[in-house]
């Protein structure tokens, strides 16, 4: 694969042909000398490219050594929800962006657009190509978060567990399949499952069986419906719903762990 080479004052432009496709990529000189070096020192490089929704996109993939992340010595359960994307045992709330929400109302406009172009036009050819460009931009959107959290959990943490969700059935629930499909829980468990290994790290899932009923401090179930956000057990023991399904859930992943 022959490339040219062209050195800007703050940035290298690296062009070649890849499939009979010409691609050319702008570099700061940082990120170049970085590719460089992966480039010299990988035991195997690749790259190919494809076209979608009107973009050529290239990806290089190349096989390095896993490097550890420093240990923390930190255990956390996470539960996984619609009005919070994830609460943690240690009582962190971190927020769902709702990125196909957000895009919704753009979304239905295209929509009724296309239903009243004549089937087979330009025009309608048109609009089918900006509806395709959005859900694209709404799935990069929940795909970013997902990567940029499940970095951070990996960091904070050394040991980590997430219910074993079974979401395919959880969407038949068509008052909440929108709300489960935007959040994007599977993506944020595979992300951070693969992270954590490449970090020699741990990732368990455990059976969702009465988390979020069950009481962490005495054991007894207290049913609740889905209206109630609080937990309160006759033991005493008052706690966001949530924060107890985590620690239940925590719990749950040591004995697993241990056993």
């Amino acid at each position: 694969m022959s490339f040219v080479l062209l050195h800007l004052r703050k940035s290298i432009i690296y062009i070649f042909f890849l499939s009979r496709v010409l691609v050319y990529i702008i570099f700061t000189r940082k990120i170049f000398d970085t590719y460089s070096n992966l480039r010299r020192n990988t035991r195997r490089f690749c790259a190919w490219n494809w076209y979608k929704n009107g973009k050529y996109y290239t990806c290089f993939s190349c096989q390095v050594e896993p490097s550890s992340q420093p240990k923390t010595g930190i255990q956390v359960g996470i539960d996984l929800g619609v009005k919070h994307l994830a609460t943690t045992s240690d009582e962190q709330f971190l927020s769902a962006p709702k990125h196909l929400r957000k895009s919704e109302s753009q979304i239905k406009r295209l929509q009724q657009s296309i239903s009243k172009k004549k089937k087979g036009s330009k025009r309608r050819k048109k609009v089918v190509e900006v509806l395709a460009r959005t859900h694209e931009k709404v799935a990069n959107r929940r795909k970013d978060y997902a990567h940029k959290l499940s970095h951070l959990l990996v960091q904070a943490y050394d040991f980590i567990a997430f219910e074993d969700l079974s979401i395919p059935n959880m969407v038949k629930n068509h008052r909440l399949a929108k709300s489960i499909v935007d959040a994007g829980w599977g993506q944020l468990v595979q992300y951070t499952t693969y992270k954590a290994e490449s970090a020699s790290k741990r990732v368990v899932l455990v059976n969702p069986y009465q988390t979020s009923q069950r009481c962490s401090c005495c054991g007894k179930i207290v049913k609740k419906t889905l209206a109630e956000r609080m937990h309160r057990c006759t033991c005493g023991y008052e706690q966001d719903r949530d924060i107890n399904a985590a620690i239940n859930i925590l719990h749950l992943a040591q004995q697993v762990a241990a056993s």
